[in-house]
């Protein structure tokens, strides 16, 4: 079940702006940026994080440079898609490291999964040693990205 959305005003989204570009900025500089002082741009921060609008702060890796630059995007399909069944394949999927992305999917099939693997030879063993065995899983098509033209962080 989803929380309704904050109510967010222009400053709480030039501090949501301002952090996605660099999440590093000092409290100062941030309230400097967005235009107002220090102790209420640290107050507005503060409710953000415990609001869970922001909900952590990490690094950006550059996955080609770790050696992951191979990217498939794979449709999944489910013998069954009662609760039980679903919430079995949802906690299975999130315990595989390859799978980047997985969303449930309104369509044809059930959910797309977005993997990143080393080249074909690392997602092949993924495919057949990893996402073939996930609960309930009837059939996959694999669709492999030949470019990311356009991919980061909201």
């Amino acid at each position: 079940m989803q929380s309704a959305p904050a109510e967010l005003d222009r400053f709480d989204r030039a501090i949501l702006r301002e952090l996605a570009t660099d999440g590093r900025v000092s409290a100062t500089e941030l309230a400097r940026r967005i235009g107002l002082s220090k102790s209420p741009t640290q107050a507005r921060l503060k409710r953000l994080e415990e609001s869970g609008v922001i909900t952590g702060y990490r690094a950006l890796l550059d996955p080609i440079k770790m050696g992951l630059s191979h990217v498939a995007f794979v449709e999944v399909r489910l013998s069954d898609t009662r609760e039980a069944a679903l919430q079995a394949f949802n906690k299975a999927a999130r315990a595989i490291p390859e799978i980047e992305q997985c969303h449930m999917i309104a369509g044809s099939f059930d959910y797309l999964l977005k993997i990143r693997t080393g080249d074909i030879h690392d997602y092949r063993k993924v495919l057949a040693e990893k996402l073939s065995g996930l609960p309930h899983v009837a059939a996959t098509s694999t669709h492999v990205a030949m470019e990311a033209v356009k991919e980061g962080p909201l």
